[in-house]
């Protein structure tokens, strides 16, 4: 069996997204019958007056273009929406949930994901060493001090595994993290994750990226770790490094495997690293935020994702619209089914949302602090996903049943307060609905 010796560890109660526990909030709102009857609409601003108050609110004060809910239960066949707003600033077409978007680091879990779905068919193994698929990770050398000279190392002491790369946890870098001689090489090598424009943009690394994944990998594996494997949790481009893994232990192309066995099954027919440019007039434009105003980034009529990637990002790579991604969590939901359509086994999708930080690892002043790591996104207390640089967030929480995602266009994502905004909203509409509730039973 590939899941040999599994054993998940307990899960933190603690937030699923940085800011509070706001899919908790969402998921008692799933269990109020008052919540549940709205859902049969699509449109449930009715149920959730404080968050509809919230997009609103943002996108009035042109603070944002959009900002989009989705909200849906168990297998529901669609979701539910809260708010709006138009593809573009000063825009006349409304944004829907075919509109798409750059989800960045939502695409993270649909290739962590892909991982797991390997390691059930056996093609792969949770800590199998990435040396036995990519040799040149053999002996890799790991930096004295990581923001220090890129020289001054010493051997690894332990191997790179699958678990690792699927958690952050290899001791690799990332140009969004790494400093001085470590980010240097990084883009000297062209070591890209997800791309943002086709302008070069102040103060933001702008690399020629590697001529495709295979020699991106193999580039990658010449530069030294920032960290000893299996010590530390540090972001990083282990997702992006797992899509070639992917091509050699399936012997098809990064893109070709997503969408054979993620995005056709999954009716997901909106989802790319290259949009179309027939499909051009439904992409939102990305704004950059500088001193309260909005900047154009990636207009959608002259994207970068209207170009192919020299290197298809695991880790960033993917447009997708509300509709789509909520099929992918709508199966993550049902433990790999879709329906009545099985995509996955049960056992990949309950591993893959588990907790699987080795237990050597110290996540004191990481992101990870006192919260778990699946196959590419957070997992605590039965809740698992991961948001995206340009503002966009998606989870599940299987106590409730509950899948929802949060849509909008900005950078970088922590200039407004939404996440924290959100929560707020969320616990104002939940206590007001249990009021409801308990004054009809009451009868006050």
């Amino acid at each position: 069996m590939a899941f040999r010796n599994f054993e998940p560890n307990a899960l933190s109660r603690r937030s699923l997204f940085r800011g509070g526990a706001y899919m908790a909030a969402g998921a008692a709102m799933a269990t109020l019958p008052f919540g549940r009857q709205l859902m049969a609409m699509h449109d449930v601003g009715g149920a959730w007056p404080n968050v509809a108050a919230l997009a609103e609110k943002y996108v009035s004060e042109g603070k944002v273009a959009n900002l989009f809910l989705t909200f849906g239960h168990g297998q529901e066949d669609h979701a539910h929406t809260v708010g709006g707003g138009t593809l573009a600033i000063n825009g006349t077409a409304q944004v829907d949930q075919n509109s798409l978007y750059r989800i960045y680091s939502m695409t993270k879990p649909i290739t962590g994901m892909a991982i797991m779905m390997l390691i059930n068919e056996g093609k792969l193994g949770l800590d199998m060493p990435l040396y036995e698929v990519l040799p040149a990770f053999r002996d890799m050398q790991v930096l004295v001090d990581p923001d220090g000279a890129i020289g001054d190392t010493v051997p690894a002491d332990k191997p790179i595994t699958i678990r690792q790369l699927l958690t952050h946890t290899a001791g690799l870098g990332y140009t969004i993290i790494s400093k001085g001689e470590l980010l240097d090489a990084y883009v000297e090598n062209g070591i890209v994750g997800g791309r943002v424009s086709r302008f070069p943009i102040p103060g933001v690394p702008n690399p020629i990226p590697a001529p495709g994944l295979e020699v991106w990998a193999d580039r990658l594996a010449t530069i030294p770790l920032a960290y000893q494997p299996a010590t530390k949790w540090s972001y990083s481009v282990s997702i992006d490094l797992l899509g070639r893994v992917i091509e050699v232990a399936s012997g098809m192309e990064f893109e070709a495997f997503l969408k054979a066995r993620f995005f056709e099954p999954l009716g997901m027919d909106s989802t790319w690293m290259t949009v179309p440019e027939s499909e051009k007039g439904r992409l939102t434009d990305n704004y950059g935020v500088l001193g309260g105003t909005l900047l154009p980034l990636d207009p959608g009529s002259n994207s970068i994702y209207l170009d192919a990637p020299k290197v298809p990002s695991g880790g960033g790579g993917l447009v997708s619209s509300p509709k789509d991604y909520d099929r992918f969590l709508r199966m993550l939901l049902g433990h790999g089914m879709l329906g009545n359509e099985r995509v996955m086994s049960e056992e990949a999708v309950r591993i893959g949302i588990s907790d699987l930080v080795p237990e050597t690892v110290d996540l004191t002043g990481s992101w990870m602090e006192g919260q778990g790591h699946g196959a590419g996104g957070r997992s605590i207390n039965g809740t698992f996903g991961w948001g995206g640089a340009a503002g966009t967030l998606a989870a599940v929480d299987y106590n409730a049943g509950l899948r929802a995602a949060m849509w909008t266009q900005y950078m970088p994502s922590d200039t407004y307060t939404i996440r924290d905004e959100y929560l707020a909203a969320l616990a104002a509409d939940i206590g007001a609905n249990y009021d409801a509730i308990d004054s009809r039973a009451t009868g006050i």
